[in-house]
């Protein structure tokens, strides 16, 4: 069974302001990436805990977290503490559900979800809102922006224009927790078979949008599973199943083949449409060469928990979240925060921390990790410390 802990946000990003000109191909990638802090909502799952936007990562945030992740008064996300999103000039997205107070979606929207799976839900999932879910989501919310369009312009600046559906870069990071899941219940084996079953499923999706007009996706592939000291804990017991890293190898076994599988199809569906453009991000390489050099890039911890405890080597312990306090056999424990995040990799045993992130970002950014690659002649190149 899907442990509860297990809360990575995984879905679909619409961002409409991705692509000005319809002729402009080869400068689509450098404007996909200049609404990387979209697709950081994604990797970091602490985004929406913070804005509310997901009730089930909020409940089980500590108050006294905060002052980690909030600069002053402005409300602001992990990744806009890494990279201002000002020097971007672009807006975080809302979230589809946001139905608070007056969301704009006029520069697109977030319709990801803590869990979500690709393969549709079941009854013990954790999310409701799998990939086809989200996919109808979409369709449903640019079935009502084109109504609320054909009104007349006094919704102009809350739903993105006709056009912008076709032209908006559509951005997906979702099937780790399809992988990662499925080990509470299955054989690696078993796994590694259900790999073409679960793209399938996304392919059918990834179709279902071509056919409603979009044609730019950014697809990221899975990371290093089984270096996350959530899977360490549960699945890593025996040292025998770590590989070198100290990570499961099976957990990476299989997100290895899932992801030689996605590339595939993403090869596959730019064939099918040449008239689209399909990115495929090798987040998995970025995060294992972050992992393996960690003192290079000024890390003290490639694998144990910022946040947690239990202490050294994983500082992790499933029944007790990040912020957590609770009672066990009439012993009170906490999992509180570590001094200093930056000297970690791993913030809960699960997400990343703001610093690892930033390395993610940074390396997302020189544009090796992405097939096709894209040209470094960002207009907004930022100079990362890593």
């Amino acid at each position: 069974m899907l442990q509860e802990e297990l809360l990575i946000q995984e879905g679909i990003l619409f961002d409409p302001s991705s692509v000005e000109e319809e002729s402009d191909i080869e400068d689509l990638t450098l404007q996909a990436i200049s609404s990387l802090q979209a697709a950081m909502e994604k990797l970091t799952a602490t985004v929406d805990e913070l804005k509310g936007e997901n009730s089930i990562l909020k409940a089980k945030v500590d108050a006294s977290m905060e002052s980690l992740f909030y600069k002053g008064a402005e409300n602001r996300s992990i990744f806009q503490n890494m990279v201002s999103v000002d020097a971007m000039d672009l807006p975080f997205l809302n979230a589809y559900l946001d139905s608070l107070g007056l969301p704009n979606f006029r520069k697109g929207s977030n319709f990801a979800a803590a869990a979500a799976t690709i393969l549709p839900a079941t009854a013990s999932s954790l999310c409701p809102f799998s990939f086809g879910v989200q996919v109808s989501q979409f369709l449903r919310f640019k079935a009502r922006a084109l109504e609320l369009i054909a009104k007349g312009r006094k919704f102009d600046k809350y739903v993105p224009d006709e056009n912008i559906f076709e032209k908006g870069l559509y951005m997906f990071d979702i099937g780790q927790n399809d992988l990662a899941g499925a080990f509470y219940s299955k054989t690696l084996d078993q796994i590694l078979a259900s790999i073409p079953t679960i793209l399938l499923e996304l392919e059918k999706g990834i179709k279902n949008l071509y056919d409603q007009g979009a044609r730019y996706f950014w697809i990221h592939n899975t990371g290093p599973l089984g270096c996350l000291p959530q899977n360490i804990a549960k699945f890593g017991t025996d040292s025998s199943k770590l590989d070198g890293l100290g990570c499961v190898s099976s957990h990476n076994q299989a997100a290895k083949t899932f992801n030689l599988q996605l590339r595939a199809l993403c090869t596959k569906l730019q064939g099918q449409y040449p008239d689209s453009n399909v990115t495929y991000v090798d987040i998995f390489t970025i995060k294992s060469s972050l992992i393996a050099n960690y003192s290079r890039y000024g890390f003290e911890q490639p694998i144990m928990a910022c946040c947690g405890y239990g202490g050294p080597p994983l500082n992790y312990d499933s029944r007790v979240s990040c912020g957590e306090t609770k009672t066990f056999n009439g012993t009170t424990i906490t999992a509180k925060a570590c001094n200093d995040s930056s000297e970690y990799i791993s913030w809960d045993g699960i997400h990343y921390t703001e610093t690892a992130n930033q390395y993610v970002a940074s390396q997302i950014l020189t544009g090796k990790y992405s097939d096709p690659p894209f040209s470094d002649k960002m207009p907004f190149l930022l100079k990362l410390k890593f």
